[in-house]
């Protein structure tokens, strides 16, 4: 009987480390997502990821774009409008992504961790002064400066 109690137990404890193992939390499991579940343990398939760009430039720009009358930048990427600056407001150097007043763009990449998109800037009237191709990678800011 002793041996049979003992067997027993032996195969519940089997059983039930079987169980444990294959209950372990689903969710995103890369640290790169916007959605990471530090507790996920077995990818859902789940994660969701997004890039940013700051877009600068600094005072010979402005003035330049001021002097060809241009009071205000609009920004866009893949045709959609994203953000506006006044063209007095410049840096002296790069700023940082969500830094006050910067032109920051956050772009929701959906399940991919990277991705490439056009982006344009035009003035108030619609003249387009620069466009380009923006690559955006999952939680990374990177910066792009105009240059007249």
């Amino acid at each position: 009987m002793k041996k049979i109690k003992s067997l027993l137990l032996i195969v519940c404890s089997a059983l039930l480390v079987t169980t444990i193992a294959s209950c372990a939390k689903e969710g995103c499991t890369d640290p790169d997502s916007v959605n990471y579940d530090p507790k996920a343990k077995k990818s859902d398939g789940t994660c969701r990821f997004e890039g940013r760009y700051v877009i600068w430039y600094d005072a010979n720009t402005a003035a330049e774009l001021i002097l060809d009358d241009a009071t205000s930048l609009l920004y866009y990427v893949d045709g959609k409008l994203v953000g506006s600056t006044s063209t007095s407001v410049y840096w002296d150097k790069a700023p940082d992504c969500g830094d006050v007043g910067s032109m920051t763009i956050k772009q929701d990449l959906g399940s991919r961790k990277f991705k490439s998109l056009i982006f344009s800037v035009k003035d108030q009237t619609g003249h387009q002064y620069w466009s380009g191709t923006l690559d955006f990678e999952a939680n990374t800011c990177f910066t792009q400066k105009l240059v007249w």
